[in-house]
């Protein structure tokens, strides 16, 4: 099956995730910019969200160009990441409204850690699919990140408890050591290793 209509389905889920959560950040009923204050934790929390959906969907990007074609088994597993995903505005909604207090930045932590588990999913099947000798499987070799990411996220559900502060620079740092797209991809794109799309 063509990869191409996996891709563009993808690509309008995420922008409609973007769109949900910055809707959801509501005008002050204030004329004055002191009135904006007010929102920051609203604003912080889609800032948040906002890199993280960034990074999943320029990783996706990479990754589906070194995929020449899909099975149903691809389809599904793209189709349970972007469930997880499209969780992530009523997520973020609700820790942003709530000042990031411990139950909505659990939950929070939460929509991140299955997003990640559901990554991990697809990026099997793709690598079930074409084989262990694939580019892709090449390009991402032991994976570091990837295995180490869904064990961040649960540390964060579990801190948000005690310090939902700490757990929220955890999801933050775990947000920057993914914001630069996985350079062994591009290489493995650059040196030809899946056909053009």
């Amino acid at each position: 099956m063509d990869r191409d209509r996996l891709t563009a389905f993808t690509d309008g889920v995420l922008a409609v995730i973007i769109t949900i959560m910055v809707l959801e950040m509501k005008p002050p009923h204030g004329a004055a910019f002191a009135d904006l204050v007010a929102l920051w934790p609203v604003f912080l929390s889609y800032v948040l969200s906002f890199v993280y959906v960034a990074i999943y969907w320029n990783n996706h990007h990479h990754f589906f160009h070194l995929v020449k074609a899909v099975d149903g088994g691809i389809l599904w597993a793209n189709l349970h990441l972007l469930f997880w995903l499209s969780t992530i505005p009523f997520a973020t909604a609700w820790m942003g409204e709530n000042h990031f207090a411990a139950a909505p930045t659990a939950l929070y932590g939460g929509s991140l850690l299955m997003s990640s588990l559901a990554w991990v999913i697809m990026q099997a099947a793709i690598i079930r699919r074409q084989g262990p000798d694939s580019p892709l499987a090449q390009a991402i070799g032991r994976d570091l990140k990837g295995k180490l990411s869904p064990f961040v996220y649960l540390g964060g559900v579990a801190l948000a408890f005690a310090s939902p502060t700490a757990a929220d620079l955890l999801y933050l740092g775990a947000a920057l050591a993914w914001l630069i797209p996985d350079r062994r991809v591009e290489k493995t794109v650059r040196r030809g290793g899946a056909s053009a799309g």
